[in-house]
């Protein structure tokens, strides 16, 4: 099959293979909440690979590089301008992808480890409180509904997702003698094979343009190459005197 590539299109693929080369650093949220409160403690962790003489770590907040170089960056009282994408990258890593972190003002906020999970994975929900206050006769809600009461606060877990546990959360409980709600976040449970059936019919731009550019280089390099044979095919022709010469009409 590579035999049958012109050459360009063989250089092509060679530079498209060494630029896939690299493998992108991760961010991890620890603890694994995206959303938090006000004056939160939270550490990002950049996982990726590092040279010899340089462990040092880069890090970008909303586009903007910030002056840390630890492979964690801590943020110890958090604050609402806190919110938004941070990327890290290592000296062996390329550019990871960027994680949302948001930061609220609230009493009680809804928190999860995913927001959109897969059929048969775990849901893990925890009803946060500012400052980590007190909160008991707690509930947890979906679709206005309630699914689970704890008398003294605790996650809401579910084993195993099914595409019935869709919907809108919210969480209700006592802080001192106010009754407080969080806002109602969505969860999306998909089911299998949903993101492949996607992948399969819409593949990823880059590998679209791919497959353009080297449709085109094989069409301009059959150009060149019946054109070049054409004009050798003339010129020896002319070189052993079996040019022909047609009348006029």
């Amino acid at each position: 099959m590579w035999q049958l590539l012109p050459p360009a299109a063989l250089l092509l693929l060679g530079k498209s293979e060494s630029l896939a080369d690299p493998s992108k650093a991760v961010v991890l949220l620890d603890p694994p909440w995206n959303r938090v409160l006000k004056n939160d403690h939270v550490a990002l962790k950049c996982q990726g690979d590092y040279r010899v003489e340089d462990n040092s770590t880069k890090w970008w907040h909303n586009g903007t590089r910030i002056s840390s170089q630890t492979s964690s960056y801590i943020i110890a009282d958090a604050k609402v301008e806190d919110s938004g994408e941070y990327e890290c990258q290592t000296g062996l890593s390329a550019l990871s992808d960027p994680v949302k972190l948001e930061v609220h003002i609230d009493w009680l906020l809804l928190q999860a480890t995913k927001w959109v999970v897969n059929v048969g994975e775990p849901i893990q929900l925890k009803c946060h409180s500012w400052k980590k206050t007190p909160v008991v006769k707690v509930q947890y809600f979906q679709n206005g509904r309630g699914k689970k009461y704890f008398h003294q606060n605790s996650d809401f877990y579910i084993p195993e997702a099914k595409l019935e546990h869709s919907g809108s959360y919210f969480c209700r409980g006592i802080i001192g003698t106010k009754n407080e709600s969080s806002e109602s976040v969505q969860i999306i449970v998909q089911g299998p094979g949903t993101s492949q059936t996607v992948s399969s019919f819409f593949p990823p731009w880059h590998q679209i343009t791919f497959c353009l550019v080297m449709g085109l280089v094989f069409v301009v390099d059959t150009w060149l190459y019946f054109s070049v044979q054409r004009h050798l095919q003339n010129s020896e022709e002319w070189r052993n005197g079996k040019v022909t010469w047609s009348k006029g009409p």
